[in-house]
């Protein structure tokens, strides 16, 4: 997904292409979409923007939900450019097809922020350039989630100016009415206003007249200071389906006669299936039918349970290859030899390395495991092949992107396939494209069924074995301080299975830097992680940052801060959570406080944790304080939310997760053995925003980074114990001999 995609964008980017705004759809396009989405009733009068007779106004959203909160959030952005009275307000999946393909994902990736109308573009280009965005999303099949972009990408580039643009329409077809100016006409509450002759308009009374007008690609934004709905902590859309039970996840669906298809997949990544003998499920009650694939085998039966005792029961001959000797410590023996020998520069500031030349080398490596997304609703997809036509049923992150995956597994040209994009139990990267594993296998299924849909569930163990883990990676640190104590060389070189990796870039300024990546990949699949590569290097920088500061003996805060005097963003990040956690009161023995700071997304995290530490080595986080810098929180408590969230995955995977390889396949298999974090580990959590004047920054991801290194922090002021390979649990023992010595 990445590579193709961002190869693409990143192309038009380098090419110039920096324009702002979005093409908004002619009269042609919203007639198509009339067709395919709206409602008896209802008019589309921009792109992403319905409205019905009655001035329900529905947001379109290209994105999937699965749990952040975006649908209310991308509303509340629309709501606020229409003026729309946010009682009459919903919002709606958009169908996966090119014509809702999500043009803006690649303005805001490209453009990172920039303001909507830099000066240097000229009106009459906006249009015309921000059209070849959409046109670039119908070619790749663009409708992801991911990437914490949703609100600055889709909001900021698509959605707001879709319904400002929306807003000029209504107002422009109410003024030709009235025989007015324009000008002359507000907007409230859904209604257009000629306060001159006390006459109004609903919404709904003009949207089939709006929708004829011209659309500008350009229309005029409310200023912030004007906003009544963007700031502001509505209910989320999502909540009370989900509370009573009634919102239908992928694991949900049933169609009129549908079996159930349970699967074994080769336990060593890349094996093949050599054979298998039926024999030993012959008979058996429910089933209908064996099918074997490249690397797996696939049992069809009337109950699910019946396919998976069935499936459990077959004894598959797999082609391991060389592959089947790799261990999680041969994988960590070449990552360590190529941190000497596989090096390839990735940034130097000032005197770089050489600055290390002649000066005492403080020197620190830290690594992280594999880890699985571990996902409530395991992988699952319903299919059915007939009359020459494909039907999927699946939550993924991308809904258009999975229609052509599934296309292309099952050889069908995009037209003959039709995908129904439901909300996901998890998603966290895992259902990204480039891992529709999963599509693949119950498409293929159902080709082997014609007529009859299949549902494809993965069992937990299936999932946990066969994942796109978060990598196992390394990193190496070099340092030398000054004088004054700060530091004055600054070396790290570290391990990637991809490009160099934008996220270990430092904020702090420091005069002399050398940056180096070396390319490991192992056969063990990996993918995007909630945060990705933020997640690591968040670790990795903001561990050693603060081992820098106990070298100096200096206060951990006071020496970032010291560090951040360019980055005001930062600094006042951080001083907030500093006051907010009361940073520098006294605690008593067995506990400890640490911190970090971490930008990912374009939002930043500041996160101050305070741990008890028995004399056992159990580690408790009792409290977590964070301070976030998002620009604006569209919606607070939603942004809340994800903050929170974050906290809590990232505190799981810091205590206990970890995958190992072992014979060249997962050794984890189920909860009991990858544990993640449960009610008794939740600490007391408070989040603070500070507001700025910053591009909108993301939410579902920003809050993973700070969180272990602010707990592995906190060990070490409880302790003195530095915790440089994760997980924490691996540790007790050593934890316990500092707590004992603490004492």
């Amino acid at each position: 997904m990445t590579t193709r995609r961002m190869v693409v964008l990143g192309g038009l980017g380098a090419a110039g292409a920096l324009v702002v705004g979005y093409a908004l759809w002619p009269s042609t396009r919203l007639a198509r979409a009339d067709a395919m989405a709206a409602k008896a009733g209802e008019r589309f009068v921009s792109n992403w923007i319905k409205i019905g007779r009655d001035d329900t106004v529905t947001v379109v959203i290209p994105h999937c939900d699965m749990g952040t909160g975006i649908f209310t959030s991308l509303s509340q952005m629309a709501a606020e450019e229409l003026d729309a009275d946010w009682n009459k307000v919903r919002a709606e999946t958009a169908p996966a097809d090119s014509l809702f393909a999500n043009g803006p994902l690649g303005e805001g990736f490209i453009l990172g922020g920039k303001d909507i109308y830099p000066d240097n573009i000229p009106a009459f280009l906006r249009g015309t350039v921000a059209n070849s965005f959409r046109t670039i999303a119908e070619f790749m099949d663009l409708q992801v989630t991911g990437g914490s972009s949703a609100i600055r990408a889709t909001g900021v580039y698509g959605i707001r100016i879709a319904a400002a643009a929306a807003r000029e329409m209504l107002v422009a077809s109410a003024a030709a009415r009235w025989n007015v100016a324009s000008e002359t006409c507000s907007t409230r509450a859904s209604r257009v206003l000629h306060e001159a002759s006390g006459r109004s308009f609903g919404f709904g009374e003009l949207a089939a007249d709006a929708a004829s007008h011209d659309p500008s690609s350009h229309p005029r934004l409310k200023p912030k200071e004007q906003y009544t709905i963007v700031g502001t902590s509505v209910p989320r859309f999502d909540i009370p389906h989900k509370v009573n039970g009634a919102t239908a996840y992928g694991i949900d669906v049933r169609e009129p006669g549908m079996l159930f298809a349970a699967i074994r997949i080769s336990p060593v990544f890349g094996g093949n299936l050599r054979s298998v003998n039926a024999a030993p499920i012959a008979g058996r009650r429910g089933i209908h039918k064996m099918i074997k694939l490249d690397d797996a085998v696939v049992v069809v039966a009337d109950r699910f349970w019946r396919a998976r005792d069935a499936v459990a029961l077959l004894n598959p001959v797999f082609d391991d290859g060389v592959l089947g000797g790799v261990t999680s410590a041969t994988i960590a023996a070449r990552r360590k030899a190529a941190l000497d020998d596989a090096l390839k520069s990735d940034l130097t500031v000032g005197s770089g390395a050489d600055a290390l030349k002649s000066q005492k080398a403080i020197e620190a490596t830290y690594q992280v495991p594999y880890l699985a997304h571990a996902t409530m609703e395991p992988m699952n997809a319903t299919a059915v092949y007939r009359n020459g036509n494909l039907e999927v049923w699946s939550g993924t992150q991308d809904g258009l992107g999975a229609r052509a995956a599934c296309a292309e597994s099952a050889g069908l040209p995009i037209e003959k396939v039709t995908f129904h994009l439901l909300p996901m139990g998890g998603g966290f990267g895992r259902r990204l494209p480039g891992f529709f594993d999963f599509l693949d296998y119950a498409v293929k299924t159902a080709m082997a069924m014609p007529g009859t849909p299949v549902k494809l569930v993965f069992t937990r163990e299936q999932d946990m074995q066969h994942d796109f883990y978060r990598p196992n990676v390394m990193s190496r640190f070099r340092a030398a301080l000054g004088a004054d104590g700060m530091p004055a060389v600054w070396v790290n070189d570290y391990t990637t299975d991809d490009d160099p990796n934008p996220e270990a870039h430092i904020p702090y300024a420091i005069p002399n830097q050398a940056i180096s990546a070396a390319l490991v990949r192992t056969h063990v699949p990996t993918g995007p992680w909630r945060s990705v590569e933020a997640s690591w290097h968040g670790f990795f920088i903001e561990s050693f940052i603060d081992e820098l500061a106990h070298r100096a003996k200096a206060d951990p805060v006071a020496y970032r801060l010291k560090l951040l005097a360019d980055k005001p963003r930062h600094a006042a990040t951080l001083g907030l959570a500093a006051r907010e956690a009361g940073w520098g009161a006294p605690l008593a023995r067995g506990r400890g406080r640490g911190v970090a700071i971490v930008e990912s997304f374009k939002s930043i995290v500041c996160q101050v944790a305070d741990v008890t530490v028995a004399a056992n080595g159990s580690v408790k986080i009792d409290r977590v304080v964070s301070a976030v810098d998002c620009g604006m929180a569209v919606n607070p408590d939603g942004m809340r939310a994800q903050i929170e969230g974050g906290i809590l995955f990232g505190l799981g995977a810091a205590q206990y997760g970890e995958i190992t390889i072992d014979k060249g396949s997962v050794a984890q298999a189920n909860f009991p053995d990858y544990p993640v974090a449960r009610l008794a580990d939740c600490p007391d959590i408070e989040i603070h925003f500070h507001d700025s004047d910053a591009p909108l920054g993301g939410g579902g991801e920003p809050g993973v980074p700070p969180i272990a290194p602010a707990i592995t922090n906190a060990i070490f002021a409880a302790t003195g114990v530095r915790i440089r390979d994760l997980p924490i649990i691996k540790h007790v023992s050593l934890i316990a001999r500092g707590a004992t010595a603490s004492l």
